[in-house]
């Protein structure tokens, strides 16, 4: 558990954080009075702007607004071939249930707006299981739908101006720790079989589960967003892309009880028959903080495969480990051209995690001859202090993680770390300039040696999507 002073440094991070200028979006502004005016950057402006308050959303807090939420998202659809629309959440306590968007819609949300979550469990709408997954994760049936949800959907926004969603996750995490559910918890924004999407500038809180997933979908933005959960949440994960293809993530803070950001493709023989895989993800200017999970994992389920992710720029304070890839047998499928640069690290029990025992199977019908590929996994310019073990690296037998790359990597001990700061099995690689000297299945090269584990310098196709300037005079 973190102690007093911990919780001020995470405190202090926060406004830290909150205060860059290195994220757009975090530098507008709505500017007050009447009429009332907002601006915002986005991947496309709206023609057509209403009001919550315009469909009978009254923002007390204690009223339901799931009906007038989905009476704004219905009505607002017929200005999809014109222009398109947006909905503006004001200032107020917006208590809904789930409801879903539509396409060439954005939803904004007032710096003073909180949208809670409806604490009805069984008023929440129950859907099928993904389909590259079997069944649900908490409970073999289907899952509860996610508060903001979308399907088969083109050009969706989720903005504003560090507005908040608010889960009220507390008693969904009692129901799940006493067994009492019957499906799996909903997250908080679920978007699945979706092109071009933003998700921007809020602040959500205290998710029943994972907070945002965007699933087989392509061109995902998702930037300077805050998350935060109690660290002891059970699988409150921040942002979990899952089978997905050219996304961005960039300039978000996580506070979590899971994996700040954790990539999937679907799970065992599920995720194998579906054949989806995450691929042309970067990750650029994360801070985290989860003492019980990774900043950064890959898989666990991972069936589908996850191949060119870009990581940069990372922050991990008082986190379990770095980047972890986790899989096992059963699972298929591969984790390969994996490039990370630049990692700041403080208090961490491992900075490099592989794990190729990891358990947790769909059910009792995954392929014992399913195994997982791993294969050129590259790190360089990594800076870790007080740690407890510098990597812990397990392949498989017979499945051997091959193509890791270390270089230029200075961690720094725990006064209390292991004995032996590496542990390594059935792995091969290289490194250059690694202190403390790393196990000898990642082979010295020397010190400093050019072009070794490089980032790549190519552009994705996700940076070619432009941002526009959004501006809007409403009468609210």
């Amino acid at each position: 558990m973190m102690v007093k002073t911990d919780w001020l440094l995470v405190i202090l991070l926060g406004l830290v954080f909150l205060s860059l200028e290195g994220a757009e979006g975090r530098k507008e502004r709505i500017l007050g009075g009447s009429p009332y005016e907002l601006a915002y950057s986005a991947i496309n402006c709206r023609k057509h702007s209403a009001s919550i308050k315009d469909f009978g959303g009254i923002g007390d807090g204690k009223t339901l607004n799931t009906k007038a939420f989905q009476k704004a998202v219905n009505q607002l659809s017929k200005y999809a071939s014109d222009g398109g629309a947006q909905l503006v959440i004001p200032a107020g306590h917006w208590l809904t249930g789930s409801f879903n968007l539509t396409s060439h819609f954005t939803l904004f949300l007032h710096k003073d707006a909180v949208l809670l979550a409806s604490q009805e469990i069984n008023q929440w709408p129950v859907i099928d299981p993904l389909p590259s997954y079997g069944h649900g994760r908490d409970a073999p049936g289907g899952r509860y739908i996610s508060l903001i949800f979308g399907t088969n959907l083109t050009d969706v926004i989720i903005t504003g101006e560090n507005g908040t969603i608010d889960g009220q996750g507390a008693l969904w995490w009692q129901q799940f720790h006493m067994n009492k559910l019957k499906y799996t918890r909903p997250y908080l924004i679920e978007l699945m079989h979706s092109n071009k999407i933003q998700i921007s500038n809020l602040t959500l809180l205290n998710s029943p589960s994972w907070n945002i997933h965007p699933v087989y979908s392509s061109n995902i933005i998702i930037q300077g967003i805050t998350i935060l959960a109690p660290v002891t949440s059970p699988n409150t994960d921040g942002i979990n892309p899952d089978s997905c293809t050219n996304i961005k993530l960039e300039d978000n803070y996580i506070v979590s009880g899971d994996d700040c950001v954790a990539v999937k493709s679907g799970w065992d023989e599920y995720g194998i028959k579906y054949g989806k895989p995450t691929s042309h993800l970067i990750i650029k200017r994360l801070t985290c903080i989860s003492p019980y999970s990774a900043a950064i994992a890959l898989g666990s389920e991972m069936s589908g495969g996850i191949q060119d992710v870009r990581i940069q720029d990372i922050t991990a304070i008082q986190t379990e480990s770095g980047i972890r890839i986790k899989t096992g047998v059963g699972r298929g499928g591969y984790v390969k051209d994996i490039y990370v640069k630049g990692m700041k690290l403080h208090t961490m029990k491992w900075v490099f995690w592989m794990t190729g025992n990891y358990g947790s199977h769909a059910d009792t019908h995954w392929d014992p001859k399913a195994l997982p590929e791993i294969k050129g996994i590259n790190y360089r310019d990594v800076v870790a202090e007080n740690v407890s073990m510098a990597g812990q690296l397990d392949g498989i037998s017979g499945d051997p993680f091959t193509g890791i790359c270390m270089s230029n990597v200075t961690i720094g001990l725990a006064k209390k770390s292991k004995k032996n700061p590496w542990a390594c099995t059935n792995i091969e690689g290289i490194s250059s300039s690694v202190q403390p000297p790393p196990c000898k299945l990642l082979a010295d090269q020397g010190p400093k040696k050019s072009g070794m584990c490089d980032f790549p310098t190519d552009s994705l196709p996700i940076d070619s999507i432009e941002m526009q300037r959004c501006s809007y005079r409403l009468n609210l």
